[in-house]
């Protein structure tokens, strides 16, 4: 089954799913399932990984070259890893989204290189930004979301930021199950991005341990918050904190950044409960539709699920509501 919509033709998708580049979760594996399911796949390259990542798990996403995929950068990172961009340039994926931070000072390197460029905005100042130095996609992406966001929820997002611009606007955050795709298809976004849905997927890069807590948790157990990036040292700009499972170090250090800051021992902790898969103390980047997500199944059929399950949704609500009436076209 296919969602024809100019998004689709456009990135040589059969439906309007885009996978999220969850940084150490999406790489080639999960992005080539993605895409095999009627989506794009995304790699999500962190700010400390190695430039060659991009080359290996490009591959991978590919299948040597057979199938579309994307790279998600994030701004902020590049402006000290140049070698991460073109990296990203050269291999020539479908789609690269440059987002937490401007990105107009890349915009141009890849569009000469062939590539669509999205961004991931947070606000109807964000979107307008973001249009202004050329994207050719806006990621409306909520408070839902998984990882790192703004604060603004994604039904309000979606409305103020489809209203603010022309370009194509795709939905972001708490898109878990073909009801919220069906959801922001109707408000008029040109497709969804998705990464919590996909956490417990097997080709994501996510541990056994942790992907058990994804399955357990609840739509009320995540917690926006700035501790895990804190106690790491990593240089996020402000106005991101991550959206992660609630955890015993969110509830010990949670609004008690700055004293976090200056515990050696908590951040000695942390990086031991990362090595040893402790993930009551570890995080896991997980969006509030987190209490959707009940099974492992690979990406590719939950990518089909979501389209599917939403074409079916749509035809159905649009039979209903108009009855005899002739359907809009």
């Amino acid at each position: 089954m296919k969602l024809r919509m100019a998004l689709t033709e456009r990135l040589g998708m059969a439906l309007p799913i885009i996978g999220a580049p969850m940084a150490g979760v999406a790489h080639g594996a999960l992005a080539r399932s993605v895409t095999e399911g009627g989506g794009l796949g995304m790699i999500g390259v962190g700010s400390a990984d190695r430039a060659e990542l991009i080359s290996r798990e490009a591959a991978v996403a590919s299948d040597g070259g057979r199938l579309p995929y994307g790279i998600g950068l994030m701004a902020w990172a590049l402006e000290d890893r140049p070698e991460l961009l073109d990296e990203t340039a050269a291999a020539r994926p479908t789609l690269v989204s440059v987002s937490f931070g401007s990105p107009g000072p890349y915009v141009e390197v890849l569009h000469a290189a062939g590539i669509l460029v999205a961004s991931q905005v947070h606000d109807r100042a964000g979107a307008i930004a973001a249009t202004d130095a050329g994207v050719d996609i806006v990621i409306a992406q909520g408070t839902d979301a998984g990882g790192h966001t703004g604060t603004v929820g994604t039904l309000p997002l979606l409305q103020v930021v489809l209203d603010a611009v022309d370009v194509p606007v795709v939905a972001a955050g708490g898109i878990a199950t073909a009801r919220g795709l069906a959801a922001v298809l109707a408000a008029g976004a040109a497709g969804a991005w998705v990464g919590t849905c996909l956490l417990a997927c097997p080709e994501a890069r996510t541990k056994p341990e942790a992907r058990a807590k994804v399955l357990a948790a609840g739509e009320t157990d995540t917690i926006l918050t700035r501790v895990f990036d804190v106690a790491q040292g990593i240089g996020w700009p402000e106005g991101f904190a991550g959206r992660a499972l609630r955890n015993r170090f969110t509830d010990a250090w949670h609004g008690r950044e700055t004293e976090l800051a200056a515990d050696a021992g908590a951040r000695r902790h942390l990086a031991q409960a990362r090595e040893a898969d402790d993930f009551d103390t570890a995080y896991i980047y997980a969006g509030q539709g987190v209490g959707l997500v009940r099974r492992s199944l690979p990406a590719a059929q939950v990518v089909r699920d979501l389209g599917e399950g939403a074409a079916s949704l749509l035809a159905e609500r649009l039979d209903a509501l108009l009855g005899d009436e002739p359907r809009p076209r």
